[in-house]
């Protein structure tokens, strides 16, 4: 074999794709842009499909520990309806929950009867299961939810006639918004 035929073969296992002849070499910025694109695309669909897909999150190892009272009937009946949905209950009562609310910077317009912890947020209140499933698996940089008050049709307070009642978030600095309408 000719020493030039050695010289174009080997060019051509080691070039770069050709596109109409001319051959063209990704730089390496261009590469790590494209490297950087697919991460966050990729990034942002688990994001996305962990929030549409709450049983991603498995909360049977996640512990929630609930600050209640120890004659609440409504706050044990909460507790039950997290278990029932897989969440690891522990639960601390308390003869006054206010300072723990306090404590976790609670807005006081959002105040319940039970206070929990899961996973760095606080949860006030009766708020479903399946919304702290959904919040566990967004990782949102809210501090926690709430539901105000003791609406009936609430996650132990079930029974009688169903309020519409809405899941609130909010900040450390005391904002709130909406989160959820179940």
């Amino acid at each position: 074999m000719s020493k030039s035929l050695k010289a174009s073969r080997s060019a051509a296992l080691h070039s770069a794709a050709s596109v109409g002849g001319a051959q063209r070499r990704m730089s390496r910025r261009a590469w790590i842009g494209v490297a950087a694109g697919s991460a966050a695309l990729t990034f942002g669909a688990e994001r996305w499909w962990r929030w549409v897909n709450p049983g991603t999150v498995d909360v049977s190892t996640t512990p929630i520990l609930v600050y209640a009272s120890p004659s609440c009937s409504c706050c044990h009946a909460w507790m039950d309806h997290l278990s029932a949905n897989g969440f690891r209950v522990s639960k601390e009562l308390v003869s006054d929950v206010t300072p723990l609310k306090r404590k976790y910077r609670v807005p006081e317009q959002l105040w319940s009867c039970h206070t929990a912890i899961v996973g760095g947020y606080t949860i006030e209140g009766h708020v479903p299961a399946a919304v702290i499933k959904n919040m566990l698996a967004a990782h949102p940089t809210f501090a926690g939810l709430a539901v105000a008050g003791m609406p009936s049709g609430a996650p132990g307070m079930e029974g009688g006639s169903t309020d519409r009642y809405e899941v609130i978030a909010f900040t450390p600095s005391g904002e709130t918004t909406v989160y959820a309408v179940p």
